[in-house]
């Protein structure tokens, strides 16, 4: 990791020479090479082409809605390459557990299932893995892994993406998958700096504001983020910390990315934005606007998802403001010729070009042993006998959170326990209006599973009494029900192998829960 790294910072150094010699870039072509696209469809059609290349725009973020398989991904990566050229950046959550845009590849286990494990070895063989399987697909930017440290049990929308909630093991764990990943060619991005884990809003929807003295965030929250400093880039968070700026969230923070980032900390990689479209940005500044807030504050990168619309009009905004920048100025040619050579470095450092996958059969079969791995009881839950009589309680369709895309729904619990048991399903679509009172008690082993991130309300807390309970998602909701469980972080494929597995009675749980607040509980059974 370290010769990569070195390697790119020699290329920045290189490349701040030939962008400052390239003669008549326009503000315009500068303000496409500084933000990052979305767009619908799964094929490059030709008006995306052209908007691409009429803005000189070099990097796009695919989700679920830009995949079918294999083959329709890789040749519509190639396509863009095609159009943005050799320094294009082409980006992906491929996080792990319930966070993967690309859900053929060998799935990957949560962060929180790594903590669990507490290996090493292991962290920086699923980044490995990870990397391999969507680089073969054309991606040099993976948006991971997440150092936020997940020590609020009401945070609604890390949860399971953190390694935990201890600053130095956390760390580790995340910077060995980081280690894993680059060493396979493809560029990390860890989020979301300053710290996402201590909040209980999601700025998808709102502002979130983290309100702890200085020397608190540099105990916790920032701890992660100071040790990866070589990290080839890193996110910004839009969240208030008033300890650092009373006034900005981080992504529009000059306080926070130059004066504590690059200055203080002396970080030299690439700072993106998170999604601009995030509510707690584009509902309060305004996309345009907070584009410019954001690279003044020392951004290298703005995240333009949203639509066509918001896009022109942040490369508007952008044109505008470079177009009057005075030199001297946080938006000056030096300025913007440094934030420029610092992408061309990420892009040839780790350039953008598919490979075979020829270590697939090997990576499905590590991330199947590291999910068994993070499997963790709590309470003295038992095995079942085949053929039991088994009641599952689910919710009928479990959304998606907007960072996952999806949820996992009941049916495929139930398809997963009818294979052994006598089993009868009973759905629920909100868990507040469901009267627990109605289920029959007729000797029948009931069984919850937990298949969304959203922690339960008050009339399941107090009055849900499953035999067992299975938390396929969210770890927190451990807390909320008065049953042994059994925790997973997630329900992908080899995940849901591992439970029914354990519920046989053939597969050990022998991960301990990285979690501060739920280890020191005494489990109610």
């Amino acid at each position: 990791m370290r010769a990569a790294l070195d390697i790119m910072a020699a290329q920045w150094r290189s490349k701040m020479n030939d962008t400052a010699s390239k003669p008549g870039r326009s503000a315009r072509e500068s303000a496409g090479q500084l933000i990052m696209i979305r767009f619908p469809g799964t094929v490059l059609d030709d008006d995306t082409a052209q908007f691409l290349r009429d803005n000189h725009i070099r990097a796009v973020c695919l989700f679920r809605q830009n995949m079918v398989d294999a083959a329709q991904l890789s040749k519509l990566t190639a396509d863009l390459r095609a159009v943005m050229g050799p320094h294009a950046l082409i980006g992906i959550d491929q996080e792990g557990g319930a966070v993967v845009r690309a859900t053929w590849l060998p799935a990957p286990p949560a962060a929180m299932s790594l903590g669990a494990s507490n290996d090493l070895g292991l962290a920086c063989a699923v980044g490995a893995a990870v990397a391999r399987g969507i680089r073969s697909l054309g991606f040099n930017w993976n948006f991971a892994p997440v150092l936020d440290l997940n020590n609020n049990p009401a945070n609604p929308v890390i949860g399971e993406r953190s390694f935990g909630s201890d600053p130095q093991r956390a760390t580790e764990l995340a910077l060995a998958w980081m280690e894993g990943s680059l060493a396979e060619g493809v560029a990390c991005c860890v989020k979301h700096f300053p710290g996402h884990g201590d909040t209980h809003v999601d700025s998808h929807r709102d502002l979130p504001t983290v309100d702890k003295p200085r020397d608190a965030l540099d105990a916790l929250e920032l701890a992660p983020f100071k040790a990866a400093q070589r990290a080839p880039a890193m996110m910004s968070a839009h969240i208030v910390y008033p300890a650092l700026d009373v006034e900005h969230p981080a992504t529009l923070s000059r306080k926070i990315l130059t004066d504590l980032l690059r200055t203080e900390w002396d970080y030299r990689g690439v700072i993106i934005t998170d999604g601009m479209d995030m509510h707690a940005i584009a509902g309060r500044y305004g996309v345009g606007n907070a584009a410019v807030q954001a690279l003044a504050a020392g951004a290298d990168m703005v995240m333009a998802l949203g639509n066509r619309n918001t896009q022109e009009e942040t490369l508007a905004a952008l044109t505008a403001a470079l177009s009057a920048a005075e030199e001297g100025s946080h938006l000056d040619h030096a300025g913007i010729t440094a934030r420029l050579a610092r992408l061309d470095a990420l892009a040839t450092a780790y350039p953008c070009a598919a490979d075979r996958y020829l270590t697939e059969a090997e990576d499905q079969s590590l991330m199947a042993a590291a999910w068994r791995r993070g499997l963790t009881v709590s309470g003295n839950p038992q095995p079942l006998a085949d053929g039991a009589k088994v009641r599952l309680l689910a919710c009928a369709n479990a959304a998606g959170d907007g960072v996952s895309e999806a949820g996992l729904p009941a049916s495929a619990v139930a398809a997963m326990l009818a294979r052994r048991y006598d089993l009868e399903l009973v759905t629920f679509d909100d868990a507040e209006s469901f009267d627990w009172s109605t289920l029959p008690a007729d000797g029948r082993t009931v069984i919850l599973a937990s298949t969304t991130r959203a922690r339960y309300g008050a009339r399941a807390r107090q009055s849900w009494r499953p035999d067992l309970h299975l938390a396929l998602w969210n770890p927190f909701q451990t807390l909320d029900i008065a049953a042994p469980a059994l925790i997973s972080y997630g329900f992908a494929d080899p995940a849901l192998d591992a439970v029914a597995d354990w519920l046989a009675g053939t597969q050990a749980a022998e991960g301990r829960i990285p979690l501060a607040s739920v280890a020191s509980m005494v489990f109610r059974t």
